[in-house]
Order: structure tokens, then C-alpha cells, then sequence
């Protein structure tokens, strides 16, 4: 199809599509979900070339759209990353399958037995950005959880995300379910987008992953219930009582490893009784590094820091900076995460389990982490297999959003021809 499609009936046609492939998938048995998802595994691997092919097309393009060194890594795909992309697929085709559990039963005095089931969602839309992986990522578990999935990638992974979507329809023909499961639109234009956002009579959860600009419009425009985390604004705590060699590690890790991800650390809070007491060689490692330390006045002082301004707390910058400040204890770091924590994940480095304890109780963040890099804010690193994004709302899924949380329930009554007086 061409960008002079018609997107208004395209995208309806596609929801129509989804609705009746949901359907199906409702009542497909685990074993047959994960021979489909083996079965595209297997695409996938056959036909890396193609893939590897479509996606230099791909880095052709956002090369002269003039993409940052950060956003041309997460479209990037190579050999490793294509195996990356398989083994997410086998992973969670070996999961256990989310559908049909049962959560709770009870007995009533009426005679009433009650169960509450897990169920699928129905039809998902996922709208996401540059890394074609997440085509993968989100037809498998968005399959695994008996749901159908309207894809909606970037227009910088457009030939990526198709290539990779064939061998996902390929692993659907194999097991006999209908290919419409997973559908990709196919066209860059824009509108599609807009479409999405108020198909309420076929999409049950828009899922969109990406910057703060796609998520923003998502969580503003759409009348389809949304899961999302509008930014990550990681921070990581360095309290009195941490380990100096722990530390050095972990900020290092968390700042550098990746810095184009959502669990990249973007801010450094310093207790200043440790800052007192032992200075802050991991601001050296984040120097050394290459990265640029925005520190507050008291930080200023190490060579090589420059000064930060107030539009440096909560910010992310998905980039080689990151701001450090001087706190006051845990206190003061969660009075600081209060304001400007993005609730994505947060993370303190200590020793003391009544200060960590502490920060736990305290911070209202979808992640927080002890004494570990904040770059582990990944369903995949979770045991999910893979995730479809993480979710910073408070209504039903939070964190990485895996299989088992594109399911909803349902109530399962028996009675033996009971009234109710």
C-alpha cells in the first residue's frame, strides 16, 4: 500500500479484521500459541538477510532525517540483535500461558461457587518508535495473551518492522490461527496514528512506546484506555551507607550502557554525608566516560563539571549527560524524587536495609531497585521474555507490561439451580 491510501477505511478495515481475529484467539489453546510463536522464531533466524537488508534501508533513512547517535542504535539491527529477537520469541513461547488461570474462588451461604479467571484484553494497538525489535516483542506477548495486535511502528523502522512482521504472520499460518492476529499498518502516514486513538468500537488498549512527544499526544488524544510511561526520569540515590565499589559500578552501568533507553539513569542524588566523607569518585568515572556531569554548586567544584540549571532536574536526555546533585539524607532524596521523578524506576545505593526499606515505602516509583543499575528496567531482564513497554499509571498494569498484563478476568458463577430470595 501507498501513503495515498485512503487511512480512514484502511485502519477500519483493519480493526474489523482484529476484532474478529480476537475472537478466535480467546479460546486457542496454549499449545497451538506457542507453536506459533516457535514457528515464527524460526522466520525470523531463516530469514535474517532479508531482515538485516530491509533494515539497512531503514538506517539509510534515519541517517538523512538526521537522527541522534542514540536513536540510530535503537534502530539498528545486526546478526547479535536478530538473535536477541529470537530469543525473546522462544522465551515467552515458553512461558506459561496467562489465559484461563484461576486467581481467586470462594463459596457463598447462597449455595453460589465463584471463581475469578484471567481472560484476555481482546484488541491491542501498539504505536512505538525506531526499535524494530518491539514488533516481536509486542506480537508474541500480545499472541501469548490471547490478544490481537494492530502494530503501528515508526516511520524510521518501517522496512525493518515489516520484514520482521512477515515472520511473525509466517509462525501464525504454521499453527493454523488467523494471520490477522498480528497486523502491522502499512503505511508512515501519520493519520493512522490519529485513527488509532479512537477506534474505541475495535481497540481495547492503546499501548504507545517511544519519546515524550508520541506518548504525550497518545495520553492527550486518545479515547482508547492507555497504558504508558510518559518519560524516564531514572534516578539513583547515593546514600551515606553505600559501597564505594558497588557504586562506582552501578552509576557507571547505568548512565553509559545504553543511554537511548527509558532506564537509562538521568540523575545522581549524592547524601552529603557521603560526599563529605569520600567525595565522589563515580562522577570521575561519568567524566572520564564521556559523559556530561551537570552538577549543582557544591558539585561545580570537581573539574570537568558544569553548572546545572533548573530545567536539569527532571529531565531526560536519552543522551552521554546526566545532572548530579548534593541531598540531605533519604529524606531529602525523596523529597527530590517527589518532584521530580517521572515514577519510571528509581534506585539507591546502600548498605542499610532500614534506609532502603525506608526509600521503598516512600518513593511511588513502577520500579525501584537496591543496590542494581537502573538499565535492568526491562521486562526481558524481568523474566517476562520480553515487555511491550512499561506502564507509570496506578490502574492495572505498572512496570513492564509482560503477557501476564495484557490480561484482564472475568467471574465464573455456578449454582445448582439457586435463586436469590
Amino acid at each position: 500500500m501507498t501513503d495515498t491510501m485512503d487511512i480512514s477505511s484502511v485502519m477500519t478495515q483493519i480493526g474489523r479484521k482484529a476484532k474478529a481475529a480476537s475472537a478466535q484467539l480467546a479460546f486457542a489453546s496454549a499449545d497451538v500459541k506457542q507453536a506459533a510463536l516457535e514457528s515464527a522464531a524460526d522466520a525470523v533466524w531463516a530469514r535474517r538477510a532479508e531482515i538485516i537488508a530491509a533494515n539497512v534501508k531503514d538506517m539509510e533513512y534515519g541517517r538523512a532525517k538526521g537522527l541522534s547517535d542514540a536513536m540510530m542504535d535503537r534502530l539498528m539491527l545486526d546478526a547479535s540483535r536478530i538473535q536477541g529477537i529470537v530469543d525473546g520469541l522462544r522465551a515467552v513461547a515458553g512461558q506459561d500461558d496467562p489465559v484461563g488461570k484461576t486467581l481467586s474462588e470462594w463459596d457463598r451461604p447462597s449455595g453460589l461457587h465463584i471463581k475469578r479467571i484471567t481472560t484476555p484484553l481482546g484488541v491491542i494497538g501498539v504505536i512505538y518508535e525506531s526499535r524494530p525489535n518491539v514488533t516481536a516483542d509486542a506480537g508474541a506477548l500480545c499472541l501469548k495473551a490471547g490478544n490481537a495486535v494492530i502494530l503501528r511502528g515508526g516511520s524510521e523502522s518501517f522496512h525493518s518492522s515489516s520484514a520482521i512482521h512477515a515472520c511473525l504472520v509466517d509462525g501464525l499460518k504454521a499453527a493454523g490461527l488467523p494471520r490477522d492476529a498480528i497486523q502491522l499498518v502499512p503505511t508512515r502516514d501519520r493519520a493512522a496514528v490519529g485513527e488509532m486513538l479512537t477506534m474505541t468500537d475495535y481497540i481495547d488498549v492503546i499501548v504507545p512506546r517511544g519519546g515524550k512527544g508520541l506518548v504525550g499526544r497518545v495520553q492527550a488524544d486518545a479515547r482508547v484506555p492507555v497504558f504508558a510511561h510518559l518519560e524516564g526520569i531514572c534516578h539513583i540515590y547515593i546514600d551515606t551507607d553505600a559501597d564505594m565499589q558497588k557504586t562506582r559500578g552501578v552509576v557507571l552501568n547505568a548512565k553509559t550502557r545504553r543511554t537511548g533507553i527509558c532506564g537509562s539513569a538521568e540523575c545522581l542524588l549524592i547524601d552529603r554525608a557521603f560526599y563529605d566523607a569520600h567525595g565522589a569518585p563515580f562522577v570521575q568515572d561519568l567524566l572520564d566516560a564521556g559523559v556530561e556531569v551537570r552538577g549543582d554548586e557544591t558539585l561545580q567544584s570537581i573539574q570537568g563539571v558544569i553548572p546545572a540549571n533548573a530545567d536539569d532536574w527532571g529531565h531526560e536526555y536519552l543522551d552521554m549527560i546526566i545532572a548530579a546533585k548534593i541531598v540531605e539524607g533519604v529524606d531529602g532524596a525523596i523529597e527530590h524524587l517527589r518532584r521530580y521523578s517521572s515514577n519510571h524506576t528509581d534506585c539507591i545505593m546502600t548498605q542499610n536495609d532500614a534506609t532502603a526499606d525506608r526509600f521503598f515505602q516512600r518513593v511511588d516509583s513502577a520500579i525501584l531497585m537496591h543496590n542494581a543499575s537502573t538499565q535492568f528496567a526491562d521486562g526481558g531482564e524481568f523474566g517476562m521474555g520480553a515487555e511491550i513497554g512499561i506502564a507509570t499509571g496506578k490502574m492495572h498494569a505498572r512496570g513492564p507490561v509482560g503477557a501476564e498484563q495484557l490480561t484482564s478476568f472475568k467471574y465464573i458463577v455456578v449454582g445448582d439451580g439457586t435463586t436469590r430470595p
